[in-house]
């Protein structure tokens, strides 16, 4: 997760002196806790957050539960992932589901945080649990916001209900209530409309809205790239309309990251969601718990699997596993590998997810350029069908049309080749549970 890249290596760099001792003082430990006050401040977690956040982990770790234990460092690490994990919520925080149908979710925030997005992906999410949620152009001030509603809507076939610009925005979602109480639609989506800055206007449309359809979710759309501005931002829809909870968006942006620590132990209101990306299937629910073990360098193996799941298609992993034993393995499958790992998605976030992933070198070295990804594909894809299944009939008059057809230089499939040769090499020494020896430096990914 690049958010939290930064926060990641100072905190990982700052254990590691620890775990190299074999007793700890209190000295090592005040240590300890000015380099992780001063990462956690540089990642711009609101200042009063952290000074708390210290001050219980200092408190527990000069215990004697740690002083006395055999690994010392290792507990510290476990305080403060768990005083992580509790201060951004302790837990999954879910949708609070109406007892009587629809369940009415009112999306609130600045214009430009991305509510519009975040309405179709949170229709998508609700979707593929097998509901049927009706989105709802409540908007009517945005130029064009009721019709990039209308595309995403129809994108993912679902019934976007709409009254037109010159409509009352109450009226809108009185009438959007009572129509998917008829047709049967659940959840009821409301994107409502922001301004630039927090005005009276803004939160009497949306108190009045409020008012009309008691809403069992106002859920604040936040920017995560707005560091401190999220939180105040955060604060002050609450104080107005009493959010039952936030959705962070652009949480991929090379941003620091401190709203996602800052805004629970700030405002009391729990992180229900984060937008990952401009996609409308990249919208993920928030796990306190697996982003502080992201941050702390333990991967997140439980969302690996759940993406991997959601994205993958087990009969055909099985046969790829099946060639794989059998010396079987082509190009073919190679691109197949490929195409399937970039539904995944963005192939650091996933790398992100692996337990010690931060201490590889290969790894934390690595720069995945997805526009090598496009030329790898457009390679394999200017071979015949022979040549992708046996490589070794490649010659050099077959790599030069092979790199004309695809736009790339001879070089380029040479590279292609031998990383191709690498990785039958490398998956073959998985499947057969080789040696860590056997596969140190070894690393060949298709860009």
């Amino acid at each position: 997760m690049a958010v939290f890249a930064s926060l990641a290596d100072k905190l990982q760099e700052t254990f590691k002196k620890l775990r190299g001792k074999g007793k700890l003082t209190e000295a090592d430990v005040s240590a300890a806790m000015r380099e992780i006050r001063l990462a956690l401040l540089e990642a711009d977690v609101n200042f009063k957050v952290v000074k708390d956040f210290i001050s219980r982990v200092k408190e527990r770790a000069v215990g004697q539960e740690v002083m006395q234990s055999l690994t010392p460092g290792q507990q510290v690490v476990k305080i403060v992932h768990e005083e992580l994990t509790a201060l951004m919520g302790g837990s999954e925080s879910k949708i609070n589901w109406a007892s009587q149908p629809p369940t009415v979710i009112m999306l609130v925030g600045l214009q430009g945080a991305g509510k519009t997005t975040t309405a179709a992906k949170l229709a998508r999410l609700v979707q593929n649990q097998g509901r049927r949620p009706l989105l709802v152009a409540a908007d009517v001030y945005r130029p064009a916001a009721i019709k990039q509603l209308q595309v995403l809507g129809e994108q993912l076939k679902v019934p976007v209900f709409s009254m037109g610009e010159g409509s009352n925005p109450v009226d809108i979602a009185r009438a959007a209530v009572e129509h998917a109480r008829k047709v049967g639609s659940n959840p009821v989506i409301l994107d409502t409309a922001g301004r630039l800055h927090i005005n009276e206007a803004m939160m009497a449309e949306l108190a009045a809205i409020k008012e009309a359809v008691k809403p069992q979710e106002i859920l604040l759309v936040v920017d995560a790239m707005t560091g401190q501005d999220a939180v105040q931002v955060a604060s002050t829809f609450h104080q107005q309309l009493g959010l039952t909870g936030v959705i962070l968006t652009k949480l991929d942006g090379d941003t620091r990251g401190g709203a996602a620590l800052s805004v629970r132990a700030v405002t009391g209101c729990p992180i229900k969601f984060t937008g990952m990306g401009e996609k409308t299937e990249a919208l993920e629910t928030f796990h306190p718990d697996r982003l502080a073990s992201r941050i702390l360098g333990m991967g997140d193996v439980l969302s690996l699997i759940e993406k991997a799941q959601a994205n993958l298609d087990v009969e055909r992993a099985k046969e790829l596993q099946r060639k794989i034993r059998q010396q079987e393995f082509t190009l073919e499958d190679f691109l197949e590998q490929m195409k399937q790992m970039k539904k995944m998605g963005p192939l650091d976030e996933i790398i992100s997810m692996l337990p010690g992933a931060g201490k590889m070198k290969q790894l934390k070295d690595l720069q995945i350029d997805p526009k090598e990804m496009i030329h790898t594909e457009a390679i394999i894809q200017s071979m015949t069908p022979e040549e992708r299944r046996n490589p070794a009939i490649i010659n050099g008059s077959r790599k030069k049309r092979i790199a004309a057809g695809s736009g790339t230089r001879v070089q380029d499939v040479n590279r292609l080749l031998r990383q191709f040769d690498e990785a039958k090499k490398l998956m073959h020494l998985f499947t057969e549970g080789g040696s860590k020896k056997k596969m140190k430096g070894r690393f060949p990914f298709p860009f």
